[in-house]
């Protein structure tokens, strides 16, 4: 029986027509998946489903996803991403670490949490750098981080009372059900690339999960060293969103969950 696959065309180029064609006939595809975004069941002879192709180094793995989740894409990861994606997949998973950043990415901590913005709950990923960021090739030592952002498109928050705007061509990867990366348009139009990239998948909470799945969008903020810190609960976080805020040091973007 034909399934409802979602084939897009960049996932046809890299795995050609002819496999393309076995999927959307049903000779190759599942009948039930588990979604790689919100890990629930899903049925692609009962609703529309996205073929997601994750990209590593030296190998690749076809996921299926909800098409209300995630859009049928090309993700480029590294190939220990993609084989912890694979040992998720297939049920092989140790005990999650703590968060582990590489050397070269060390300068940007990330806490995700949800946000209550006009009586609704919003799911957030909080920048932080743990060090101040100049602009490339300056000597001044000060602290770039925010004009950076702002000139990428995100917004100075005074308060928050309103769900920023959407910042298109960045999105946050989520996949199998863990927080991947925050990508940023590729350059010259081409394919996204990792703005801040997670050395182990980070693990989320099912509210978390469930309001981005819902809203398809994640808020991002980011405050310069200093002015959040680690907050051990959501509520203590967001007087420190606050506070940044309302001294003129906060940024956000809505950004679309794992698309552009």
């Amino acid at each position: 029986m034909p399934r409802m696959l979602d084939v897009s065309d960049e996932v046809r180029a890299e795995i050609g027509d002819e496999e393309a064609d076995r999927l959307l006939t049903g000779e190759t595809a599942p009948g039930s998946y588990d979604c790689t975004s919100c890990r629930t069941p899903g049925d692609s002879e009962q609703e529309r489903t996205s073929t997601v192709l994750f990209i590593g180094d030296e190998t690749a793995v076809l996921a299926f996803a909800h098409a209300g989740c995630l859009p049928s894409q090309v993700v480029q990861v590294t190939e220990e991403q993609l084989q912890g994606a694979v040992r998720s997949i297939s049920g092989d998973t140790a005990a999650p670490e703590p968060e582990k950043v590489a050397p070269e990415q060390a300068v940007l901590g990330v806490t995700s949490g949800l946000v209550l913005i006009g009586g609704e709950l919003h799911p957030a990923l909080v920048v932080e750098p743990t060090s101040p960021i100049a602009r490339p090739g300056a000597t001044g030592g000060g602290d770039d981080f925010l004009p950076l952002l702002i000139e990428q498109g995100f917004m100075p928050i005074s308060e928050l009372s309103a769900v920023p705007p959407v910042l298109h061509g960045w999105s946050v990867l989520l996949a199998v059900g863990q927080l991947h990366a925050v990508l940023q348009p590729g350059t010259n139009g081409g394919r996204p690339v990792a703005w801040w990239q997670a050395h182990q998948p980070l693990q989320v909470t099912d509210g978390w999960r469930t309001a981005a799945n819902k809203h398809h969008q994640v808020l991002m903020f980011a405050a310069p060293v200093g002015s959040i810190g680690r907050q051990p609960r959501e509520d203590l976080l967001r007087d420190a969103l606050d506070k940044a805020a309302a001294n003129g040091q906060l940024v956000g973007a809505a950004l679309p969950l794992a698309g552009t």
